[in-house]
């Protein structure tokens, strides 16, 4: 299984969308400061985890959420 995921920062104004094959271990890489990118927005919540069964099909959704309306969509979350 994969999974298009958000996470947003419960400090700043950030939401990072991506894709994995293990939520819980990507979740923790991203809490514990091992992805650059995220570093310095932790600690975070998960905000949507969707289940894909193919990387194809989670990947579109990815794109989707980082989009313009996909980020709309997010904030609709909060």
């Amino acid at each position: 299984m994969f999974y298009a995921y958000a996470i947003k920062s419960l400090q700043r104004n950030y939401i990072y969308v991506g894709l994995t094959n293990s939520i819980n271990r990507r979740f923790e890489e991203h809490q514990s400061g091992k992805n650059k990118t995220t570093k310095p927005y932790r600690p975070f919540k998960i905000i949507l985890v969707e289940e894909f069964v193919s990387r194809i099909d989670a990947r579109k959704r990815e794109i989707f959420l980082k989009s313009g309306i996909g980020k709309e969509f997010l904030k609709s979350l909060l």
